[in-house]
């Protein structure tokens, strides 16, 4: 049996990106298959490279972003260096770029520019706050957006916002560029037409506070902050054993509400009380139910009170640190690590994509290092080994 060809095997992607969104957008296309050739800058490349160097000496940003890619490096202020990206855009499927605001436009290629040289081209831009509007002209980062979209407004607790732990707006935003570029594959194939798609970090976020938004413009106040309970969902929240650990478990409906009071609480009445009826109620007398609660969790170890709980079919869990989850036994008994080569030589562990697409493997090669395919792509491009030598000579490339 031979090697099994990868969804996107064959489609060239071509990335002038840096930071987190586009990257990941284009990591996972590369996970399909995908030929991806990330642009950087000569010398130090992509940004991200040195947020930290925990990694065997390298970000841990990138690492996790930019695995199976390949990487060219090109001074694009330079005529000849942007000669080269529109010979390589000429031949290729997808365009990915999630520059500085303008800059795309001043270096020939924002989507008007790009339809007329390569009709057949997906130009993805990836934005802040969109490429049109009134903030069109500024930055944005991450904490930026999670602030104007409320996200902060909701994290953390009565007394302090907090942001999201992750990177949470270039994380949903390079989904749908991910999503956005498969779909405008599909349709090139179908229809033959290549359709441009944007994405902006601002309205990628705000998608995922629909909940919150509605909750708020409907309700007449936003949820509140409440650490780990759930804003709208009661009983929902982490409460502490009498071992000292935490402990997190969701009520969804009235059944299992029934089954929490006589199966664990002990007290199978409360689930009549009207301060407790309906989930409407339990947030409102929240501070009652938690007591309640607390009261009952705190006289029990924290692997007896999950037994408990699952033994009466309640969702629950322990709240681990990062170090409990790199050894969760569930990664582990799915087979769900990987090795991946590093510059220098090493290994690190990496998880496979979460969608499984049955009998076809994950691709998992190696994170470049800056500038290491630059000569091979050259050559492919039918530059001679002296032509590639003055290029670099004058830091072209």
């Amino acid at each position: 049996m031979g090697v099994q060809r990868l969804p996107l095997t064959g489609i060239t992607v071509v990335s002038l990106e840096q930071a987190v969104a586009a990257p990941y957008a284009t990591r996972q296309l590369a996970d399909l298959g995908a030929r991806v050739i990330k642009v950087e800058r000569p010398g130090d490349g992509d940004f991200a490279r040195r947020y930290d160097t925990t990694v065997h000496g390298h970000s841990s940003y990138f690492v996790w972003l930019n695995r199976s890619k390949e990487s060219l490096t090109l001074d694009l202020k330079d005529p000849r260096g942007r000669e080269i990206l529109y010979r390589l855009l000429d031949d290729a499927d997808v365009f990915v770029q999630n520059l500085a605001p303008g800059a795309a436009g001043r270096l020939g290629l924002d989507a008007t520019a790009l339809a007329e040289r390569c009709p057949r081209l997906i130009p993805c831009t990836v934005s802040g706050y969109g490429t049109s509007g009134p903030w069109a002209d500024r930055k944005a980062y991450d904490l930026l957006v999670q602030c104007q979209t409320g996200l902060v407004s909701l994290t953390g607790t009565a007394e302090e916002t907090a942001r999201v732990g992750i990177s949470v707006a270039d994380i949903a935003a390079g989904m749908y560029a991910y999503s956005g570029i498969l779909t405008a594959l599909y349709t090139r194939a179908t229809t033959g037409r290549a359709h441009p798609v944007e994405v902006s970090l601002f309205e990628a976020l705000a998608e995922w506070m629909g909940q919150p938004a509605y909750y708020t413009e409907y309700g007449g106040s936003q949820p509140p902050r409440l650490g780990t309970r759930h804003a709208t969902i009661a009983p929902y929240g982490a409460y502490r054993a009498a071992d000292g650990k935490e402990v997190l478990f969701s009520v969804q409906n009235e059944r299992e509400w029934g089954a929490l009071c006589a199966g664990f609480l002990g007290q199978p009445e409360l689930a009549e009380d009207p301060r407790f009826a309906t989930g409407s109620d339990r947030v409102a007398h929240r501070e009652e139910l938690d007591a309640v609660v607390a009261a009952r969790i705190a006289r029990s170890d924290s692997d007896a009170v999950l037994k408990d709980l699952r033994d009466i079919a309640i969702a629950c869990a322990g709240v681990n640190d990062i170090a409990a989850f790199l050894d969760h036994p569930v990664l582990d008994a799915r087979d769900r690590w990987r090795r991946v080569p590093v510059p220098g030589g090493a290994t690190v562990r990496a998880l496979l994509p979460p969608a499984d697409l049955a009998g076809l493997p994950a691709r998992m090669d190696a994170v470049p290092a800056v500038g290491e395919h630059t000569d091979a792509i050259l050559a492919e491009l039918g530059r001679s080994p002296d032509e590639i030598a003055a290029l670099r000579a004058d830091a072209v490339i």
